[in-house]
């Protein structure tokens, strides 16, 4: 095995009711004055009671800012960081999807570093700690509260953009699957297929570990016997828990051994036709699995066993095109698009695509099975299609 690393926040609080700890763990942090980063969306459905109350409760000080916008570009963090760089916040507190985890995340450290956002895009590009930071994720899905990375969209050539950063792991992370409820089902099957593509992509990255196994096939099993019921009966808590959980494990599988092709080819999607991440994701991973299931037939034997497949009897080839078959098939009953035509690409746009993906090596190196722009171009030409 190669040398591996694992990392989590320091502390995860998981379960229902977990929300009313925020305030005793902001207090732990030396909290005085906290801002509560979010949406206008999360702002309205009521949640944000749920975690100010906690906060108050502890004496601390409450400011809110919802200016974080889905799919966000960088001009918003450093919007954002003009509004409160002088507000003496000790403590931020990030409540929503992934894009309210992420700006909270990248907020913090710019509070302290003096460096250009654009700068940090990379991996360890960031020079210092941050302001110390709480997530409470209030979907399933993207699994950004345990990951140390952060995306956001650069407006200059529309391209999705990664910074990775040891001081991107929260202090806390706060997983409470009944602030999901609310979730309405096509946001529900959207990140739920997310935190799936997530769990696939680390299990078969070539930075697996034994560790990561483990908790990215028990995230596989969770996601794949929950989803429907969580995006059709949106109320069964017991289907919200184990999204929550399954997100959770793949969030960690995903932040220690990496994705590949999947992401590496959904965000020229996400940056040039502004395709939510979750959907883009979702969209490309039957494909991607039909790719790369030859580069380890075993694994994906066991991915298609852990969604409940019934390989018995079947060559490996056959069970593990199983997985795929599987996979498709989940994506298609909860409303994810087939092809890449429904979300307004066009066919002569494949190849600026292809080229564009064919450039993020930290993602395609990671990869199972290598890939050229002939392989990415094929791909797009499949989920063009829908065929698969």
């Amino acid at each position: 095995m190669n040398l591996a690393y694992f990392r989590t926040p320091n502390e995860l609080i998981m379960g229902v009711g977990s929300v009313n700890t925020v305030g005793r763990e902001a207090k732990k942090l030396g909290a005085h004055k906290v801002l509560v980063v979010t949406d206008k969306v999360i702002r309205k459905t009521g949640i944000l009671d749920q975690v100010i109350s906690p906060l108050q409760e502890e004496q601390l000080l409450v400011d809110i800012i919802d200016d974080v916008v889905a799919e966000p570009p960088f001009e918003i963090l450093e919007q954002i960081v003009a509004k409160i760089k002088t507000g003496g916040f000790d403590v931020l507190i990030g409540v929503g999807g992934g894009s309210a985890l992420d700006v909270t995340k990248v907020l913090s450290v710019m509070l302290t570093n003096e460096q250009n956002v654009r700068d940090m895009v990379g991996i360890e590009k960031v020079e210092k700690k941050g302001v110390p930071f709480i997530l409470i994720p209030t979907t399933a899905g993207t699994g950004s509260e345990v990951t140390y990375n952060a995306i956001f969209t650069d407006t200059r050539d529309q391209v999705k953009k990664g910074i990775v950063s040891t001081y991107l792991l929260p202090d806390v992370a706060i997983v409470d699957p009944a602030l999901t409820l609310t979730v309405p089902p096509a946001v529900t099957a959207a990140t739920g297929m997310d935190a799936l593509v997530h769990a696939v992509e680390s299990y078969t990255a070539v930075r697996a570990n034994p560790l990561t196994d483990g908790i990215a096939l028990k995230a596989i099993k969770l996601i794949s016997q929950s989803l429907r019921k969580a995006v059709f009966q949106g109320s069964n808590l017991k289907a919200r828990e184990e999204m929550a959980m399954g997100s959770l494990l793949a969030g960690i599988s995903l932040g220690n051994a990496g994705v590949g092709a999947v992401h590496a080819l959904a965000y020229p999607l996400g940056g040039k036709f502004k395709v939510p991440h979750g959907v883009a994701n979702s969209m490309l991973l039957p494909y991607v699995m039909k790719y790369n299931v030859v580069a380890d037939l075993q694994k994906f034997v066991e991915i298609a066993q852990a969604m409940g497949e019934q390989v018995e009897g079947l060559s490996l080839r056959e069970a593990a095109d199983r997985a795929v078959q599987a996979m498709s098939k989940l994506a298609q009953d909860v409303g994810i698009p087939a092809s890449i035509r429904e979300v307004g690409v066009k066919r002569e746009d494949i190849p600026a695509l292809a080229e564009e993906a064919s450039k993020i090596d930290r993602l395609l190196n990671n990869n199972p099975r290598w890939l050229t722009v002939r392989e990415i171009t094929e791909i797009y030409e499949a989920a063009y299609e829908g065929e698969n």
